[in-house]
């Protein structure tokens, strides 16, 4: 609600947008919570209704399942699949060579700033 709050939305505007935010990850009922009274990864679908508050048209997603179990994990990249889906430009950014290999979009690999390989449908592949 805070990042509605400073871009000037009405009070009614930042209510029905909490509530699809809030639905939009899977944390309808959890919003007056502290972060210390969620899971690892609610904390992490709170940070992404965060981030598209403003509907951005990109998502930048610096390995947004680093820290969690291997279920989880994929709960959440099926949300930013789902985001992706509706629009928004998802450009993430992981070393789990599981997660590549599943959702098999562009594959962008770089090292020391130079573009090693692109390709529309990618794998994990050692170099």
């Amino acid at each position: 609600a805070l990042t509605l709050e400073i871009l000037g939305h009405t009070e009614a505007e930042i209510k029905k947008h909490v509530e699809q935010l809030t639905e939009l990850v899977g944390l309808t009922g959890k919003e007056d919570l502290f972060p210390s009274q969620i899971s690892g990864g609610e904390l992490q679908r709170t940070v992404i209704a965060r981030a598209l508050a403003s509907k951005p048209k990109i998502l930048f997603a610096d390995e947004p399942t680093g820290n969690l179990d291997e279920t989880t994990a994929m709960q959440i990249m099926d949300l930013l699949s789902e985001i992706n889906e509706m629009g928004t430009t998802v450009i993430l950014a992981t070393h789990s060579k599981e997660i590549v290999n599943q959702i098999q979009h562009r594959v962008i690999v770089l090292e020391n700033g130079k573009l090693l390989k692109d390709e529309k449908s990618g794998q994990y592949t050692l170099q």
